[in-house]
């Protein structure tokens, strides 16, 4: 009962934090679509790099919710 217990607190936390990686990753995208022509070159590859970022973040929030509900 213990370790159901545990697992549901981490699957919440992981939600929330994927929830939360996943929303800053579309700030990115929309920063990029909202200033696009004033963002110089760099400034836009920081964006890409930003949101694939927060995108791998959130995916390994994902798989570790994932791997922790399969076993």
């Amino acid at each position: 009962m213990a370790n159901e217990f545990k697992k549901a607190i981490d699957d919440i936390g992981d939600t929330i934090k994927e929830g939360i990686h996943r929303g800053n990753a579309e700030a990115e995208h929309d920063t990029r679509t909202i200033a696009g022509d004033a963002m110089t070159p760099g400034e836009k590859a920081g964006s890409v790099v930003r949101e694939v970022s927060e995108d791998v973040k959130a995916d390994v929030d994902k798989t570790k919710r994932n791997l922790r509900d399969s076993t």
